[in-house]
């Protein structure tokens, strides 16, 4: 059995959505960021960062979410969910990746980080103004990448999709305006059943800080 460790809307998501995409047994660990849970001695054990998401399958512990999320897709996905390795595709795939994850998100958890994250004193206003532009700017590359319909590597998902998908959505939490074929991309991707099954599964336990 999978144990999930994370909040609800977190990091967190992009893991329970591929888990039932997946359709694989898993068990949801909310853990209260307010709290200050992620600093506690059993959390730190399991990543010694405090961040969030972790996931445990026996003896087996691993962390950061890109990491998990393909080695979930290699281990479950039964030939899907990753393009083949040498193919163009792939090639496209793992740009998205890199691209979501060091490009698209960073100025969102700068903005997380000014937020909340940070102990006060450390807390810039001066930031968001940074932050925003940098979302702009990547965010108008990611509109000239994706497509105007379907996936972003042809005709099936794969764990690129849910990791765009999940980063537009903490942007418009974040109050972020979305270019449109951005937004289109997320409304499509929002209805998956799977995305659902995911938030309702973890309701219950959530405790939910971003």
């Amino acid at each position: 059995m999978i144990t999930l460790y994370g909040t609800q809307k977190s990091r967190a998501l992009r893991v329970s959505w591929l888990l039932e995409e997946l359709g694989v047994k898993w068990q949801f660990h909310a853990i209260d960021f307010a709290k200050g849970e992620n600093k506690a001695e059993a959390f730190l054990a399991l990543n010694p960062s405090g961040k969030m998401p972790v996931i445990t399958e026996g003896e087996f512990v691993l962390s950061e979410s890109a990491a998990i999320m393909r080695y979930l897709a290699e281990k479950y996905g039964q030939g899907n969910w990753l393009p083949k390795p040498g193919t163009q595709a792939s090639g496209i795939h793992e740009r998205w990746v890199s691209f979501v994850i060091s490009e698209l998100e960073q100025p969102l958890w700068s903005m997380g980080k000014h937020r909340f994250a940070l102990p006060q004193p450390l807390r810039l206003e001066a930031m968001f103004a940074v932050a925003k532009w940098e979302f702009d700017q990547a965010a108008a590359i990611a509109e000239a990448w994706v497509p105007d319909t379907g996936f972003v590597c042809g005709d099936s998902p794969t764990i690129a999709d849910i990791l765009l998908a999940q980063t537009l959505g903490w942007a418009m939490g974040f109050e972020q305006t979305l270019p449109p074929k951005l937004m289109a991309f997320r409304d499509r991707l929002k209805q998956r059943p799977a995305l659902a099954n995911a938030l309702a599964k973890t309701e219950a336990l959530a405790n939910i800080t971003q």
